[in-house]
């Protein structure tokens, strides 16, 4: 925003250059000045205005442009986390409201989840995986996608998988996982078996993980540990570490719970496997 004008006058500017009437300018300032609640604020210099503000205000000199199409570029990069989640609604109703396609480009994945129709993650200028967030949630198309979505992100225990489709890690321990049936297409292969922390169980025979540290956020722990070389989280409520209480160096058991989906990926291509 331009430190010297008023609000009124940053979002009337671009109008102005591209040589609008008054009372065009006027009529949509005042229209976008509505749709982002800045009435109150037109003669307003940025300085007086708080962060979320000055970001409607950044929006609403888009809007009165009436473009086709919007493009955010990490717009709540510079907030706080309370202000962030005030424009995230902000957001969504600014798009709803205005029916526009808009791209959003972001490094936060909860950005990404929240407000996305259909996402598109790129990894070095690739689009690795291009669906809505529940298909790159649910099934991502490769380890980048499948450590890069979710927060702690999907656990990736290297494995073989025999003829006879019996699991065994990188040291030839096999691994016990909820009695499942091993799909046939991963027989005879080296893959990644990829486990969400928040489908694992403690204390269920599967893995042999060593504990390295508890994070205690509320309601809810984040148990860290190996195995082996591999970096396992494992999501629990509070209540199951209660029953069971655990020591840091202490060596326990974790198992998926049997019942969301196990994710299998090439160890050579790190791409999804599928039947």
């Amino acid at each position: 925003l331009y430190p010297h004008m008023s609000v009124y006058d940053n979002m009337a500017y671009g109008l102005k250059i591209r040589g609008l009437s008054k009372d065009e300018i006027r009529e949509r300032v005042t229209a976008a000045a509505n749709i982002l609640e800045l009435t109150a604020f037109l003669e307003r210099k940025p300085r007086q205005l708080s962060g979320g503000q000055r970001q409607r205000v950044a929006m609403g000199r888009a809007i009165v442009r009436e473009p086709k199409v919007f493009l955010f570029d990490e717009p709540l990069s510079n907030l706080d986390a309370k202000l962030r989640v005030q424009m995230r609604l902000e957001i969504q109703k600014l798009h709803r409201r205005l029916a526009t396609t808009s791209l959003y480009v972001t490094h936060a994945q909860v950005e990404a989840m929240t407000l996305a129709q259909r996402m598109v993650v790129m990894n070095r200028g690739v689009a690795e995986q291009i669906g809505t967030p529940a298909q790159v949630f649910d099934k991502p198309a490769s380890t980048f996608v499948a450590s890069f979505i979710g927060s702690p992100p999907m656990n990736l225990i290297p494995v073989r998988v025999d003829t006879l489709r019996r699991v065994r890690d990188e040291q030839g321990l096999g691994l016990n996982i909820a009695g499942r049936l091993v799909p046939a297409y991963v027989e005879d292969r080296e893959c990644y078996l990829g486990i969400r922390p928040e489908h694992m169980r403690l204390h269920t025979p599967g893995i042999p993980m060593d504990i390295e540290m508890i994070e205690v956020l509320g309601s809810e722990q984040l148990v860290h540990g190996r195995h082996g070389d591999t970096p396992i989280v494992v999501r629990c409520t509070v209540n199951e570490t209660l029953k069971a209480p655990l020591e840091i160096g202490e060596t326990i058991e974790v198992g998926d719970d049997g019942v969301h989906p196990l994710h299998w990926f090439d160890r050579k291509t790190g791409k999804r496997i599928e039947e």
